[in-house]
């Protein structure tokens, strides 16, 4: 029997399994080096008989089961994180000490404001990460393992490392597997590599220490699909060691981080919080001091100063903001899953994007014909396009006409296994997608389906690089062959050694694979009608090469045009794909993804340091060749060049990058659960274009949520100076507490959300992605909420007492400056809209903003003439001259300052933008 291990190094070759190869000594060769014997003597087992029972058991309970690890975050805990703020600090110190006052309706008001914007935080977050469930569930239930000599089913999660694997078509690889024997074994591995195209797979050693994932053809991996053939293997990774469980561990290392949105914010709060508390602290104790009053009075008057100055509304208004945008990004068929991340989309400066579905078809199509007659192109792109033959003076050729286009026709069809069925309006290809490259073809040029006479078929075999079928044609019955150029050239070659056309063929193959495209070679040769099977020994034996393909999964025209608007929009496009860099570096330059393109491929990546990877990545825009930790990398390395970055993608291999991501964007159609679950938006379309309406949208959104802010720092700030000026003036308050509760309550109600509706401004597209380290407000921001905010609370504190001067009660003063703040907050409304001016073409454009200020006057009208508001909120039926008048001139005066200092502005910026050019 199987020897226990007592050795640790072979303990940990075991537990460790293919990784071990990875990033191992020089002296140990990797697993797709290792022969037979030497992966038996690695791993302690053997080839036909497989592991012992015993053997097997203390393995797993040594190393443990073949599954994938799941952290599950706890609902407490994420509620709860949501209170980390600063602005809820100090709203949630005010709201206690309001209640210990017995000022019990401001306590409560503060407090529901506070668990508000907590349920919305927490509700979001709960939402946005479902990928690990996701990548769990990709691993096999059941599969054959042969244990003691004998081939069983069993739980996958059983399988340990040195298990002998039995593969089947319609298999799904249990863990990771250095294959021992592969009999016409094809695997679908799109959920590691993102490519679609089936891999053949090899038994035989593969002597480069450096091999792609993509190219490692004598292994199989978890969570891939066997498509037809069978093979055996061993097992040498299991569960969080094997290829899907990286992907996983990487996807568990990516932290969820905050937006630029809420960074900025964040930045904001804090900064505006200890501002306020720093002029509160001095206030209270330049009142002591001073003794201007009572301390209770003191205490209420420096509670209503950080109550009124602090925007507690501006979370709930961003979240509205947020909403909005996403609603409108619904309705452009991208479903955002948590609200920052619609705003992210408009900072983005990167989109990185794979290649296969996303920028292409994913339909392979003949684009190229080469004959001994001539060189042809085919029109028509994807499977339901028609097409024709054209020569390369782009006219339309007489294919019948021509003897090699028309045997080349009749090999196409006869050869290929593919077919197509209409699905939801679409074409369907079940089969090849070379096979369905050829079938197409036919179709387009021919307008039926191929009509096959098969008498036998040899199928694709790697070993062979070739398939071949045996049919009858009319009165002949011929051997017709498709495969490898290369091959069908050397089968000639071997029966006619003066074959002297063989370089000029190997030289077209070449042109068209510099242009990224795959190669098929079509033949023939006529046999006598008393054969019945294909007999390979006699393949080339008067062999007519009648010429190549070149084919391609053609490029989306729809992406172009959108890279095109992206680059106009200051956005860069990255393709970052598994598939081969002169096929990625064709398909870049037919989209036009800029000038100068560059290709690296992940090999060259690894050979690179951190450092290096960080200097050099933007000099490239292909990464081909790519893993998913490649993939990884490479989104670091831009974040670590300050960029804000987008990752597109549609596979189990694109979760990691997609987490990672600042904005990770899957495709809703062919994306895998784990993509869409790892991504913060899903395309239900699968249009790359539906990208740049995102970016528009989320510049238009952040262009609002600025707008809400600099219009609600200035009017809650002007509350609160009004209490530091009668604290300084030693009077009586103009506003009560309940007051200013009154106007950020009815102002997040109603007239913040004027902005949501705002239309996108001219140019919002050609100015390029905003700077997130500038932060949300300039300079000159800075100065306007200053001047505004002393405009608007001084003429309330001129209006109030030169009225109360005049003999008006204190209960109408009051009345009249809330009015005075309300008024000025709408006129101040108009001039913030847009940087137009206010009376212009403009003035309707955001009609429904015209229905918000309506709404708020209603409310004015209630809490000033109804009794039982009147009781609540100190206010009293004041007459139309006094509430409505005075306050409608106040606010015109703040309309017509802000309006003057917009005119200065947009001067300045003319002669600013004249001094560029």
């Amino acid at each position: 029997m199987i020897l226990l291990m007592q050795d640790e190094q072979q303990a940990h070759l075991i537990e460790q399994g293919e990784d071990s190869g990875d990033d191992g000594a020089p002296s140990q060769r990797q697993d797709w080096q290792a022969s037979t014997a030497q992966l038996e003597d690695r791993y302690q087992t053997n080839a036909t008989i497989g592991l012992s029972a015993k053997e097997a058991k203390r393995r797993l309970e040594r190393f443990g089961k073949n599954e994938l690890e799941v952290k599950k975050k706890s609902n407490w805990v994420l509620f709860f994180k949501q209170f980390n703020n600063s602005i809820v600090y100090i709203l949630a110190v005010t709201a206690i000490a309001t209640f210990l006052l017995h000022h019990y309706p401001d306590s409560i008001v503060i407090g529901a404001v506070i668990v508000a914007n907590a349920l919305i935080g927490f509700f979001q977050e709960v939402s946005a990460d479902t990928a690990l469930n996701k990548i769990q569930g990709l691993l096999v239930a059941e599969s054959f393992v042969i244990r003691d000599g004998q081939r069983k089913m069993m739980e996958a999660k059983e399988i340990v490392v040195g298990d002998i694997i039995s593969l089947e078509a319609g298999d799904s690889v249990p863990a990771d597997i250095r294959l021992l024997t592969a009999d016409n074994l094809k695997i679908q591995e799109s959920t590691l590599t993102g490519e679609t195209n089936s891999v053949d797979k090899i038994e035989e050693p593969i002597e480069l220490e450096n091999v792609p994932l993509a190219e490692r053809a004598n292994m199989a991996f978890a969570a891939t699909a066997v498509i037809s053939g069978s093979g055996t293997g061993v097992v040498v990774a299991t569960g969080m060691q094997s290829q899907i469980g990286k992907i996983q561990s990487d996807v568990i290392k990516v932290k969820n981080k905050a937006t630029p949105l809420m960074k900025n914010l964040d930045k904001l709060g804090i900064t505006l919080s200890l501002a306020i508390v720093a002029i509160a602290a001095i206030l209270f104790f330049l009142g002591m001091h001073l003794k201007i009053y009572s301390l209770p009075t003191l205490t209420v008057a420096i509670i209503t100063l950080v109550v009124g100055s602090m925007p507690e509304g501006m979370p709930a208004s961003v979240s509205v903001v947020l909403a909005m945008g996403t609603r409108k990004l619904t309705g452009k068929n991208a479903i955002v899953k948590t609200l920052p991340a619609v705003e992210t989309l408009g900072a983005v400066d990167i989109v990185n994007t794979d290649k296969t579905g996303t920028l292409t078809k994913n339909e392979m199509t003949v684009t190229d014909i080469i004959t001994l007659n001539g060189e042809y192109t085919v029109s028509g792109v994807g499977y339901d396009a028609s097409g024709q033959i054209l020569d390369t003076e782009n006219r339309v050729v007489a294919w019948k006409n021509d003897d090699k286009l028309n045997k080349l026709i009749k090999i196409a069809g006869q050869t290929s296994d593919a077919s197509f069925h209409l699905e939801g309006g679409a074409w369907i290809l079940t089969g090849e997608p070379t096979d369905g490259a050829l079938t197409g073809l036919y179709h387009k040029v021919t307008g039926e389906e191929p009509d096959v006479s098969e008498i036998d078929s040899l199928p694709f075999d790697s070993e062979f690089r070739y398939s071949a079928r045996l049919v009858q044609v009319e009165n002949q019955r011929y051997l017709m062959v498709k495969g490898a150029p290369q091959t069908l050239l050397s089968k000639i070659k071997k029966f006619s050694p003066d074959f002297e056309e063989e370089q000029k063929w190997l030289d077209k193959v070449v042109k068209l694979s510099k242009q990224g495209k795959r190669v098929v070679g079509l033949g023939l040769q006529k046999v006598d009608d008393a054969e019945k099977l294909v007999d390979t020994a006699k393949i080339g034996k008067q062999f007519e090469f009648v010429g190549i393909v070149g084919i391609i999964d053609p490029p989306r025209e729809e992406a172009r045009d959108a890279i095109k608007q992206l680059r106009y929009a200051g956005v860069k496009v990255k393709m970052i794909t598994g598939d081969d860099p002169n096929t990625a570096l064709a398909i870049a330059n037919q989209l036009d993804m800029g000038e100068n393109l560059k290709a690296v491929t992940g090999p060259e990546l690894d050979k690179m340091s951190e450092q290096d990877l960080i200097d050099n990545i933007d000099k490239y825009t292909v990464f081909a060749r790519t893993t998913p930790s490649d993939k990884l990398k490479i989104l670091k390395a831009q974040q670590q060049r300050k960029h804000v970055v987008s990752m597109t993608g549609d596979g189990v291999n694109d979760a990691p990058a997609l987490k990672q991501a600042d904005i990770g964007v899957a495709m809703g159609i062919k994306g895998t659960d784990v993509a869409r679950g790892s991504a913060d938006m899903i395309l239900a379309d699968d249009n790359f274009i539906t990208i740049l309406s995102a970016v528009r949208e989320g510049r238009l959104v952040f262009d609002n949520i600025r707008k809400t802010i600099r219009f609600l720092l200035p009017t809650s700030f002007a509350e609160g100076l009004i209490v530091v000026f009668s604290i300084l003036l030693n009077q009586t308050m103009p506003l009560y507490p309940t007051q200013l509760l009154w106007i950020n309550m009815v102002s997040a109600l109603t007239i913040q959300f004027a902005f949501i509706f705002e239309p996108a401004e001219n140019g919002i597209m050609a100015r390029g992605p905003r700077d997130i380290g500038r932060g949300i407000l300039t300079k000159f921001d800075i100065v306007e909420i200053i001047y505004v905010s002393i405009l608007i609370a001084g003429l309330g504190m001129i209006a109030y007492n030169g009225m109360t001067a005049l003999g008006m009660s204190h209960i109408m003063g009051s009345t009249m400056t809330l009015n005075i703040i309300i008024f000025g907050k709408i006129f101040y409304l108009f001039n913030m809209r847009n940087n137009h001016l206010v009376f212009s073409k403009y003035f309707f454009q955001n009609k429904i903003s015209f229905y918000i200020i309506g709404i708020l006057l209603l409310f004015q009208v209630g809490i000033i003439y109804l009794p039982f508001m009147q009781d609540i909120f100190h206010t009293g039926s004041i007459n139309f001259v006094y509430g409505w008048i005075i306050p409608s001139i106040t606010g015109l005066i703040v309309l017509i300052v802000t309006e003057l200092v917009k005119v200065v502005r947009l001067v300045y910026s003319k002669k600013a933008s004249k001094s560029k050019i």
